[in-house]
């Protein structure tokens, strides 16, 4: 297994996992739209296939996860806590002062691994997602980094 930084290129293939791993996938275009000088793009490869990825947004010290995705045949192998520590490590790396995310109130296994990782809830935004049937909050957690 090797973590690499992703380009403009993988979006088609990071827009293939999204459609498997979420119930409400980031497009293709939006995916693309995520290559630029404020984001980090990382992708989780064993031998030539992409089983996750992640995004993060940096503005100063400030560093936001806008989405980790491993495809379903791969979770619950550690690839995400393996993918969230690369994340970690980077941001300390580009001097960010904090690591920030969201993540849906539903998503208690994801919940669980920010917690263990040193995450805290901040706040929820409410109803902010859609879900199925009506709509779920999003939970704000944080990392403060200078402490990690």
């Amino acid at each position: 297994m090797k973590i690499v930084s992703l380009s403009r290129q993988d979006a088609p293939i990071m827009a293939l996992i999204e459609l498997k791993a979420h119930s409400h996938p980031m497009s293709e275009g939006a995916l693309a739209d995520c290559f630029g000088p404020l984001y980090r793009c990382s992708g989780l490869y064993e031998d030539d296939a992409l089983l996750g990825f992640t995004i993060v947004q940096q503005i100063v010290d400030e560093a936001t996860l806008f989405d980790i995705c491993v495809l379903p045949s791969a979770q619950g192998k550690g690839l995400g806590k393996l993918l969230l520590q690369q994340v970690i490590a980077d941001a300390q790396r580009h001097s960010a002062q904090v690591l920030m995310l969201e993540v849906r109130a539903s998503n208690r296994a994801a919940i669980s691994l920010y917690q263990r990782l040193g995450f805290t809830e901040i706040g929820r935004r409410k109803g902010y997602y859609p879900t199925a049937d009506g709509r779920e909050d999003a939970v704000l957690m944080d990392l403060r980094l200078e402490h990690c």
